[in-house]
């Protein structure tokens, strides 16, 4: 199976008083543009996702919505998942993986989940990765076979970069 791990984009700063709860906070129209540029690229590197699994989050939720139009993926279900929600322990993410049954799964996410999923599915004891915010990891995982296998990981920076190259 092939995993993308996407973080999201950056969203309303929650130090904001206006700003509302955590789990309603939106990407900011810079998030926005700049998280549509890294899915672009993302394009030149994954392919079409059989299934996007998402927190429920609504800055994940568009970060997926985002990503979708980026990658150019048509008729692809957006299947919201706590499990990557800020603090869900990584196993969950892949015990959801296993039941999706699809070889190419995009997920998007939070730190730290996300760069705890990375450090679990490759058998390390703590994290080994940083996301950023539109950042994105690709790991080779074999359900049952022990670690998986990182391929890339690509700052959003990066990701924009390979956008303007295809």
């Amino acid at each position: 199976m092939q995993l993308v791990l996407l973080r999201h984009g950056i969203a309303q700063d929650r130090a904001d008083p206006a700003t509302p709860p955590d789990p309603e906070r939106r990407l900011t129209p810079r998030g926005e543009r700049r998280t549509l540029q890294a899915a672009r690229g993302l394009r030149a590197l994954f392919p079409e996702p059989r299934i996007v699994l998402s927190s429920p989050f609504v800055r994940a939720r568009q970060t997926a919505d985002l990503a979708l139009e980026g990658l150019g993926a048509r008729a692809v279900d957006v299947v919201p998942t706590d499990a990557l929600l800020p603090e869900a322990p990584p196993a969950d993410l892949l015990r959801v993986l296993e039941r999706t049954g699809v070889d190419q799964v995009l997920a998007v996410g939070h730190a730290p989940n996300l760069d705890l999923v990375v450090a679990h599915a490759l058998g390390a004891p703590g994290a080994v990765t940083a996301l950023k915010k539109a950042g994105a990891a690709c790991l080779e995982l074999t359900p049952g076979a022990g670690p998986g296998r990182l391929v890339w990981l690509l700052e959003p920076r990066a990701l924009r970069l390979l956008a303007r190259r295809t």
